[in-house]
């Protein structure tokens, strides 16, 4: 097979404290291949979006990438310089973060900030680059473009700034972006809209997304591929449908029942997973789901369990699942 668009390898990211060392991203590896849309789904402080950071680099201190590699078109991202990050970081590689609110600058207009990457990377004059940057706020669906252009983000609700964010990410037609919760604080109309936005953009641009959430719903409409974390590791990785239809791994069964379903049986109660996640100071023995798994074996104490094959498409952490038990068949 050619060579991947991204591919992250191994990679290892910490945060030295006074309490110790937080292994945020601990061993993860995947790839994300030109025009593919991947999700990134876990649990608040799984390292999602610790992953993506140190793709950009954009840890804040005294967070580090320890180790492995981060090849973006065959080129190792975590050994570039910073003036080699900053020619791909806005250009090749946008990023849209987490809160719209406070995502833009509230003493610059809108459009002279959807510009910005543009007199930045493709040295264009304020004046077009002010014109491009209306064409993109059109592009997203913010209506007067023309006008909101001229407009500070305070004038914009919610929605139409996240939008204007898009705008920005895409105006320099970057191959990958990632989209870190980018329907965070908006009502679930607005989502909605946001979403088909993320999905017209990655079909009429071929532009790869990688797609940060905590929704296996919005996973599901929206992504070829999708990556479970949990504890800073890769939990399970697959095609959605596949790991949807039959997860591979306890925490990724978990998860899958503990939202509502619209085929599940009458009445049928949701399970909620039990315990905390765990501290990634001092992270428990053997697998890292282990003290909240139901299906847990003695070897999942004693062992941390590889990432290999199990089945066809799937790849998981899992002692029960690598010996060929199926955890459905073992639930029920």
């Amino acid at each position: 097979m050619a060579d991947h668009l991204l591919e992250v390898q191994d990679l290892h990211t910490v945060f030295p404290t006074k309490d110790g060392v937080v292994k945020a991203v601990d061993g993860v590896s995947f790839h994300l291949d030109p025009g593919e849309t991947l999700g990134i789904v876990g649990e608040s402080g799984s390292g999602k979006s610790v992953t993506v950071l140190s793709v950009m680099r954009l840890l804040q201190r005294p967070g580090r990438i320890a180790s492995g590699r981060i090849l973006y078109k065959g080129r190792d991202l975590a050994k570039a310089s910073d003036p080699e990050m900053q020619e791909i970081r806005g250009e090749e590689i946008a990023m849209i973060f987490q809160d719209p609110m406070t995502s833009m600058n509230p003493v610059f207009k809108t459009g002279w900030q959807v510009g910005e990457p543009l007199r930045l990377h493709k040295n264009f004059d304020a004046k077009k680059a002010l014109k491009e940057a209306v064409g993109f706020l059109h592009k997203v669906g913010i209506p007067e473009a023309d006008k909101r252009a001229d407009q500070y983000p305070h004038e914009f609700s919610g929605g139409m700034r996240q939008r204007a964010m898009i705008a920005m990410g895409l105006s320099t037609g970057p191959n990958v972006l990632i989209a870190d919760e980018p329907t965070t604080a908006l009502d679930v109309t607005i989502q909605a809209q946001i979403l088909d936005l993320l999905r017209k953009v990655n079909h009429d641009f071929g532009t790869a997304t990688i797609l940060i959430t905590h929704n296996l719903g919005v996973v599901a409409g929206m992504c070829e591929r999708v990556m479970v974390m949990y504890a800073g590791k890769v939990a399970e990785q697959g095609p959605t449908e596949d790991v949807f239809a039959n997860p591979k791994h306890p925490y990724t069964w978990s998860l899958l029942r503990s939202i509502p379903r619209l085929d599940a049986q009458e009445h049928e109660p949701l399970r909620a997973i039990e315990g905390l996640p765990p501290d990634l100071i001092n992270p428990p023995t053997g697998c890292p789901f282990h003290p909240r798994c139901p299906f847990r074996i003695d070897r999942c104490i004693r062992e941390m369990p590889p990432l290999e094959p199990v089945g066809p498409t799937q790849l998981a952490t899992c002692w029960v699942t690598q010996a060929g038990r199926d955890l459905n068949e073992a639930a029920s």
